[in-house]
């Protein structure tokens, strides 16, 4: 009969069960060969009276021990070995075997670039209505949303006190005109009266020089001459005052007919209005009182920032794509019209227009759009993984693994990181190995194996959502 291991003792291996069965079997050999050379004296005593034979109680006993000795040795002693050897085989494969590390290979960023960035649109053209004149809104012909031609007729404002004025000019002028006729008739009598005296001074003159008549009555016709001269000289600068006069009423009078002409609010542009401020009866205060807002929307505008590291990429007529989140699917032409031409110190940014076609009427002034500007860099700069970098105190390195698997470090000047990829604009060359999360096995000098970088899913991807 052989001895059942307890249920309690882990599971062996097929090595340690065969060499148990062999133990076992050793010992089973030992004792039958120690039960041949002892061998117990028979008695005979009657058969109702024999008692059992104590060699099986013997040898019971001595299969139990071993078998209890035996598990001990497997329990206890097997294992310890076991790890033993396991520890001390990682332990000459540690020192024997190269680093395993993680490389990627530096690759260049594409040519073609494309940049998106947040706009509002805005209408090309867009200006208030005002009135220019005074008074109440007397009819109106347009609301929010109706489109308008250039110079069509939006309101009517009443003014009866501007007719009044109109009224008082025109009479001012009619006065004027009056007043510059009789200047002028004035001027003609003057001028009459100088002739006569001229004659008169002229012919006693030369009948002083014959002794005919005394020196002073040449001398009081000289004088009268002289006297008519100036006030023919005075009667011309009335008529020049009475000509200005005139003009001056007749701006006045012009002023107020054009005034009156606002009284008509007409549209400045063709569009569409986008804001009514007043309704019939309203009180109008002049250059005060906006009445509506009209828009150009046949073409809309948005402004853009672009970043100081795109800056020189943005020309004026390149493309751009525009995009709505009201309307999937549909993506919009646009073009470059202008840029400021400089950074704004606060951001630096550059303010960039795109204009986009709107003859349907489908987007409206307002709306928030992703527009997406596409160009060609030149000299693209160098991308490796962003958890290649090293950041020491002498500066900022990357772990560079040469063709004889040797680790090397050297000193990178990075660009714009984008979260994953970092760009490198000069320290590496494009193709090399660099480590990906370098730990302290990887030294300067060091040997080591690279392997294939493969970053890992991000967190939650693949996962369902409701």
């Amino acid at each position: 009969m052989k001895p059942q291991l307890p249920e309690s003792a882990p599971p062996q291996t097929g090595d340690e069960t065969a060499s148990l069965r062999k133990q076992i079997e050793q010992l089973e050999r030992e004792v039958q060969s120690l039960r041949q050379s002892h061998p117990m004296p028979h008695i005979d005593v009657p058969e109702y009276t024999r008692p059992k034979p104590r060699t099986s109680l013997l040898r019971a006993l001595g299969i139990a021990l071993a078998v209890v000795l035996v598990v001990g040795f497997a329990v206890g002693f097997l294992p310890k070995l076991r790890r033993q050897r396991v520890l001390a085989a990682e332990t000459e494969q540690a020192v024997t075997s190269k680093p395993v590390v993680p490389a990627a290979v530096v690759t260049r960023a594409p040519r073609e670039t494309a940049l998106v960035l947040p706009g509002t649109l805005q209408a090309i053209t867009e200006a208030p209505v005002l009135s220019r004149a005074d008074g109440y809104v007397k009819r109106r012909y347009v609301d929010i949303g109706d489109r308008v031609a250039q110079g069509q007729l939006l309101a009517e404002i009443e003014a009866p006190e501007l007719a009044q004025q109109v009224n008082q000019a025109a009479s001012a002028l009619d006065q004027a005109h009056a007043s510059l006729e009789q200047a002028r008739a004035n001027l003609t009598q003057g001028i009459a009266n100088r002739e006569l005296s001229r004659v008169s001074a002229v012919r006693y003159g030369n009948l002083v020089k014959r002794g005919i008549v005394s020196r002073q009555e040449n001398d009081t016709y000289q004088a009268h001459y002289q006297a008519d001269d100036a006030a023919v000289n005075a009667l011309q600068k009335g008529v020049s005052a009475a000509q200005n006069n005139v003009s001056a009423l007749e701006a006045n009078l012009a002023r107020l007919k054009q005034v009156s002409s606002y009284l008509n609010i007409r549209a400045p542009f063709a569009g569409v209005i986008t804001l009514r401020n007043v309704d019939l009866g309203t009180l109008i205060a002049a250059g005060n009182t906006m009445l509506f807002r009209i828009a150009q929307t046949g073409t809309l505008r948005t402004f853009i920032n672009a970043p100081q590291v795109n800056a020189s990429e943005m020309r004026v007529g390149q493309t751009a794509q525009i995009e709505f989140n009201e309307l999937p699917g549909k993506v919009f032409e646009g073009r470059v019209s202008r840029s400021s031409g400089s950074l704004d110190p606060a951001t630096r940014t550059l303010l960039v227009e795109v204009q986009v076609a709107n003859p349907k009427g489908e987007l409206m002034p307002g709306m928030y759009a992703n527009v997406t500007i596409r160009g060609m860099r030149e000299d693209p700069p160098l991308l490796i993984p962003s958890e290649a970098l090293i950041a020491r105190a002498e500066g900022t390195l990357v772990a560079v693994v040469d063709d004889s698997s040797t680790v090397r470090f050297r000193p990178v000047r990075v660009g714009r990181d984008s979260g994953s990829e970092i760009e490198v604009m000069s320290g590496i060359q494009e193709g090399m190995k660099v480590v990906v999360n370098p730990n302290d096995q990887v030294r300067e000098g060091i040997v080591v194996e690279a392997r294939p970088f493969q970053r890992p899913p991000a967190a939650g991807a693949g996962r369902r959502t409701r």
